[in-house]
């Protein structure tokens, strides 16, 4: 949509009953201090929300933003030609997992050792919440100053399930044609290992993944070379140098 100016947040708390009452009091604080910092770097700030006593901890929120019907930008205006960026790696899920593993030194760990080292599962999950914790703000922004002709964000259906659905969106009759893919090092060679995350066929959930834009190819081009710029580099991306996923548009058949 490229709406980058939020109006406010409303936060949603998850208080874990089975933490003692210390931890879970600097837990909580360091939690609301976390999201608060996100809120401020987004511009914006938290006006309310709920707070609710769970098992396990939680915290999200929802934003909300005020905008003039033109400054939308539609999702299905794809042209034959376009180009589509993705503005974070793929991964996310199989690095958290490692990490979770690794951590609890658990069955699956004694498994996913024989396939990876400590220090390559320590690197890809730092890359991964680093990438989930940037903001899409930068890119929605530009989405605006390079005229995107639509987008999706990544998240829970893969880069595949959510490109399936904005095609399918599509005024014009054309499809994504997929040549390459941003991922976090090692995590395609490692995809199917223990379990099947389904990464390499574009189906691995990814929690606070990219925007997969559609632009024309100078104006992709452009955004590349201003996100590049404003805060995104991949130095840990496997087969990549840019971020940019390669692929173009074609008629559909």
């Amino acid at each position: 949509m490229g709406l980058y100016k939020i109006t406010k947040v409303l936060m949603i708390l998850g208080v874990s009953l089975k933490m003692d009452e210390n931890s879970r009091e600097i837990v909580t604080n360091l939690m609301i201090s976390g999201f608060n910092d996100a809120v401020n770097e987004a511009g914006t700030k938290v006006t309310g929300g709920q707070s609710v006593l769970n098992p396990w901890v939680m915290i999200g929120g929802t934003a909300i933003a005020q905008a003039r019907e033109s400054e939308v930008i539609m999702p299905n205006y794809a042209e034959e030609g376009d180009i589509l960026v993705l503005t974070k790696p793929i991964g996310t899920q199989i690095a958290v997992n490692l990490m979770q593993w690794y951590q609890n030194s658990d069955r699956y760990w004694d498994k996913a050792k024989e396939f990876i080292s400590e220090d390559d599962c320590i690197d890809a999950n730092e890359t991964g919440v680093k990438f989930m914790s940037r903001l899409s703000k930068n890119s929605a922004f530009l989405m605006q100053k390079y005229k995107a002709h639509g987008a999706t964000d990544i998240t829970g259906f893969g880069v595949r399930g959510h490109a399936q659905n904005l095609v399918s969106a599509q005024k014009n009759e054309v499809d994504f044609v997929f040549h390459s893919m941003p991922v976090i090092k090692h995590m395609a060679s490692f995809d199917k290992k223990v379990i099947n995350f389904k990464l390499i066929e574009g189906y691995s959930a990814e929690t606070s993944g990219g925007l997969l834009i559609a632009f024309n190819k100078d104006s992709a081009e452009g955004f590349i070379k201003a996100v590049s710029y404003t805060h995104l580099t991949l130095p840990t991306i496997y087969s990549v140098q840019i971020s940019v996923v390669a692929v173009s548009l074609k008629k559909k058949k």
